[in-house]
């Protein structure tokens, strides 16, 4: 794996090996390449764990539903899918750049109280739009699809 800085690397390895010890630092520099890389490895994860998440698991977009029902399943690769996410997040806004897919899934990740439509539910519609190609833009007529 030429052209990744070793930091880089220990990122997505640790993500694929579920090591919680190396997150990258955002302040480290970045190659174009390697944005790419980490944006491709954030994307398969969250697919994965969408497709779970719309088959019925809790956890993908938060822990609290999961703490407040007393329910002892945590989902450990969605809690580092949103470390993930937080992190790729602050290294593409280090390097004026956006990614779309990162940017909507920690907005959904925000949702909570009575305006939260479900877990499953956001899933759902949050899998269509990015089959769709709408991920990254505002529907029309719409706030929000789900």
């Amino acid at each position: 794996m030429r052209g990744y800085s070793r930091r880089g690397l220990r990122l997505v390895a640790c993500f694929e090996c579920r090591c919680d010890n190396h997150l990258m630092d955002p302040r480290d520099e970045v190659e174009a390449g390697q944005l790419d890389a980490l944006a491709e490895v954030f994307c398969s994860q969250l697919m994965a764990c969408l497709d779970e998440c719309a088959r019925g698991r809790k956890g993908l977009f938060s822990d609290v539903e999961l703490l407040s029902e007393g329910v002892d399943s945590a989902w450990p690769e969605a809690a580092r899918l949103r470390e993930l996410a937080l992190a790729l997040q602050g290294i593409f806004a280090q390097q004026e750049q956006r990614n779309a897919l990162c940017d909507e899934f920690l907005d959904l990740c925000s949702i909570h109280g009575e305006s939260h439509p479900g877990e499953r539910k956001l899933a759902r519609a949050f899998l269509e739009r990015i089959e769709r190609g709408e991920v990254g833009e505002q529907p029309e007529g719409k706030n929000r699809p789900w």
